[in-house]
């Protein structure tokens, strides 16, 4: 598939050559927000065009670094906004991969200090992992002595950080005494996406400043298991025959979704319905650093509905 061979060039995907590449193709790989859809509402055309392409007999896989969401909670979504119906398996969050990342590195029984919301709890229960942490907490005292003395559980082996709303100085204190006590303790992240874009160009913060909160109290790096991070790819890999030659990697942001697919030898597709601009990969594509061009897709398309045009009708 393209991007084997030479440099990317960010083509625009159309014509004979573009139903070629679909043909070829016999998984795809879909980034979520902003890809097929925005919020609560579905891309136009997004739905009918994954639609086609599972008619077509393509593997549709979902991976999202959106700790937020169980695997269930994406099936469900899916289902609502329209898009061909999905099992759990073929969605790959990053709340189900790190959950899945600490049952293979975790002892048995050992448990997991958790700064997240209640999908990354919900994730972690489904594979036998004990946790403790979500929710609000409160500094349990008065003083700065009150705080590096409260009990810690003998059985947390991690720290876990994602999205957490109810992230405070309460809970960075015992994330850090928990790293401090046991050199041995993982330290893991779901993302380092820094920040989440809104609608009308508003941004909130994202799970990497949390990240990156306890990676400075800790001077300790985290494990972080979303994108770009190959592990993702791995999990879908361990689930599904995927072979890489025959993957598109569908995203809109170069340095989580198309680095990722470059990084694992997919074959990349930006779509421009998110938060990527043709200018930002043309400013890759005129730098001299190695490392910018490998944020620079095979393709892209102004939407995933372009893809319709390119996939037969059921029955032709």
């Amino acid at each position: 598939m393209a991007g084997a061979a030479g440099p990317r060039r960010c083509r625009r995907l159309e014509g004979e050559a573009a139903r070629a590449l679909l043909a070829n193709a016999d998984t795809l790989l879909f980034d979520c927000d902003g890809v097929l859809w925005r919020g609560e509402a579905a891309i136009s055309g997004a739905p009918a065009a994954l639609g086609r392409l599972a008619a077509a007999g393509k593997r549709l896989c979902y991976v999202t670094n959106n700790s937020g969401r169980t695997r269930a909670a994406y099936t469900e979504k899916l289902r609502r906004l329209g898009f061909p119906p999905a099992e759990p398996r073929h969605i790959f969050g990053s709340a189900f991969c790190a959950a899945r990342y600490l049952r293979q590195a975790l002892p048995p029984g050992a448990a997991a200090y958790v700064l997240g919301g209640p999908a990354l709890a919900a994730e972690l229960e489904a594979v036998g992992i004990p946790h403790l942490g979500p929710g609000p907490a409160a500094l349990p005292g008065p003083a700065p002595a009150d705080w590096a003395q409260a009990p810690l559980d003998p059985n947390v082996g991690a720290v876990l950080v994602g999205f957490d709303e109810h992230f405070s100085y309460a809970k960075l204190c015992q994330a850090l005494r928990y790293l401090l006590r046991n050199p041995d303790c993982l330290l893991v992240g779901t993302n380092r996406d820094h920040r989440l874009p809104l609608e009308g160009g508003a941004a909130i913060p994202g799970t990497g400043c949390l990240v990156k909160a306890v990676e400075t109290a800790a001077q300790r790096e985290a494990f972080i298991v979303g994108k770009p991070n190959r592990f993702m790819f791995d999990c879908v890999a361990s689930e599904f025959p995927v072979d890489p030659a025959r993957t598109i990697m569908v995203g809109d942001r170069l340095d989580t979704d198309i680095l990722l697919g470059n990084s694992c030898g997919l074959t990349t597709l930006l779509t421009l319905t998110g938060v990527t601009a043709l200018g930002e990969v043309q400013a890759h594509l005129d730098s001299d650093c190695p490392a910018r061009h490998s944020l620079v897709p095979d393709y892209y398309v102004d939407s995933i509905a372009d893809l319709l045009d390119l996939l037969p009708a059921p029955g032709e």
